[in-house]
């Protein structure tokens, strides 16, 4: 079941981004994640699985670009693999979608899943090399909805 994001979810979601790291994130991250939620928080969802949070990610909206922007998505390493990152970026584009200000939308990813989002429709635009951290690369992706 993907929901909106609750304050009572952070922690848990917290929980969920050290369980993707070093793999898919680096440690520096954290403070990121917990600075996003405090002071960038827009619109984002969860996914639930017999009441655990197994996935989550985010929408950023920048009305003087006409783009929207995924962010923060993970999925919890026993889930991965079963089509629920498929299922919550779907469900995420879908509601952008619902916007009609929007021109595009933006995945700023790494190497690690830019595949991932190619699968779904973005495609690459360019490659920063140690952007997030070293060995964590920018795959800045797109999908044009206009």
């Amino acid at each position: 079941m993907i929901r909106p994001y609750t304050p009572a979810d952070k922690e848990e979601l917290i929980t969920l981004l050290k369980l993707n790291t070093p793999r898919y994130f680096d440690e520096s991250e954290e403070q990121d994640f917990r600075v996003y939620f405090d002071q960038h928080l827009e619109s984002y969802f969860v996914v639930e699985q017999d009441g655990q949070l197994v996935g989550c990610g985010g929408i950023n909206y920048f009305y003087d670009e006409r783009l929207a922007r995924i962010s923060w998505d993970m999925i919890h390493p026993d889930y991965q693999g079963q089509g629920v990152g498929k299922e919550l970026t779907l469900y995420r584009i879908n509601e952008i979608k619902k916007d009609p200000d929007m021109d595009q939308i933006v995945v700023r990813t790494t190497q690690l899943a830019y595949r991932f989002y190619e699968k779904v429709g973005f495609r690459l635009e360019k490659v920063e090399k140690d952007y997030w951290a070293p060995g964590f690369d920018l795959y800045y992706m797109t999908i044009p909805l206009k």
